[in-house]
């Protein structure tokens, strides 16, 4: 059947724990409460599975294998070179994720102290390939393009810049030259 119910498995001490969780951190960069969900699912319930927990999360933190700030400092630089993304969508995801604000604002403070918004918006349209507004529906694509920036953690100030700076202004409607008394000039 390909729809089965996972086996029930037998909750482990502090040693199959500690496993996991070195085998967890070697896939995949997580956070402390990350790893503390995805162990409460192995530990033994109740007081004696949450003291396993908090014992190898000391081992891990003491090791260096698990690190909120660093997993912060790398999350944010990596989603701001090669996404392209805005501080909000950033500060947003990183607080999804289970970091502090205090951690939060200070790892945003340094990652874009130096970035200017605007010129970062313009590197995000370039590599979603969002063209100019144009056309009959500009209109429909000029707010289309803002939600999107918005989306992607632009403040609405950095979306007017660069929309100013793309010359979005209505298409004038081509009109017959009229002369003095309303006629068609022909």
């Amino acid at each position: 059947m390909p729809f089965q119910r996972p086996k029930k498995r037998e909750p482990v001490g502090e040693s199959g724990l500690f496993e996991y969780a070195v085998g967890t951190l070697a896939r995949k960069m997580r956070t402390v409460r990350d790893l503390r969900r995805l162990m409460r699912a192995r530990a033994e319930p109740g007081d004696l599975g949450e003291q396993a927990m908090d014992a190898v999360i000391a081992r891990l933190i003491d090791l260096k294998y698990l690190s909120d700030t660093r997993f912060a400092a790398d999350y944010t630089r990596l989603r701001k070179e090669n996404e392209k993304f805005g501080k909000r969508r950033v500060q947003q995801d990183l607080a999804q994720k289970g970091i502090s604000k205090d951690l939060i604002t200070s790892t945003i403070a340094t990652a874009y102290d130096d970035v200017d918004e605007v010129a970062l918006a313009r590197s995000y349209c370039e590599k979603k390939r969002m063209k100019q507004p144009s056309g009959v529906d500009y209109k429909k694509e000029t707010v289309r393009i803002m939600n999107r920036l918005l989306r992607a953690g632009f403040s609405s100030t950095s979306i007017f810049k660069l929309l100013r700076t793309w010359n979005v202004n209505p298409p004038v409607e081509e009109t017959d030259e009229l002369d003095s008394e309303g006629l068609p000039d022909f």
